[in-house]
């Protein structure tokens, strides 16, 4: 039997192994089927909460943006999207949002264009999800309860 040593990092998920090939192989085979299905990002975690998210990149306690957006249920409605995306971002310590840094984040990973971020902005406003202050705007309570999040 022939011996074989591996060493493999895929974002926060670490696996190495000095064994029979055959077996390693199989643990390999397992590891990846593993990280596809818990949607383990390649990527290694951002330190620093204020950078721009790029694609894919987990940064703090959120995750992806789009595991984020489907497990939360917003991949569809526009206004719910807008709301899950701002929850996300505040969720990394970005105290006061614009328009503009949801869709930033939301164009940073990929996960397509609101047709009107001032108007979801402006129905969450309404429904009491998010309280504007001047060209800015914060999440309220009822808005991370509505995502099903506690607030920080």
């Amino acid at each position: 039997m022939a011996q074989a040593k591996i060493e493999l990092k895929i974002g926060g998920l670490a696996f190495s192994g000095d064994a029979d090939a055959a077996w390693l192989e199989k643990q390999l085979d397992k590891l990846l089927d593993f990280a596809k299905s818990a949607d383990v990002d390649q990527n290694v975690e951002s330190a620093d909460a204020e950078t721009e998210a790029k694609p894919g990149e987990r940064t703090g306690k959120r995750g992806t943006l789009s595991g984020f957006l489907r497990s939360h249920n917003a991949t569809s409605n526009q206004v719910r999207k807008f709301l899950a995306t701002a929850v996300w971002l505040t969720l990394d310590g970005k105290k006061r949002l614009s328009t503009g840094d949801v869709t930033k984040a939301l164009s940073a990973n990929h996960q397509g264009k609101l047709r009107n971020a001032s108007d979801c902005l402006n129905r969450n406003v309404k429904q009491g999800r998010c309280e504007k202050e001047g060209k800015q705007f914060y999440v309220t309570e009822d808005g991370f309860q509505d995502i099903g999040v506690p607030a920080p």
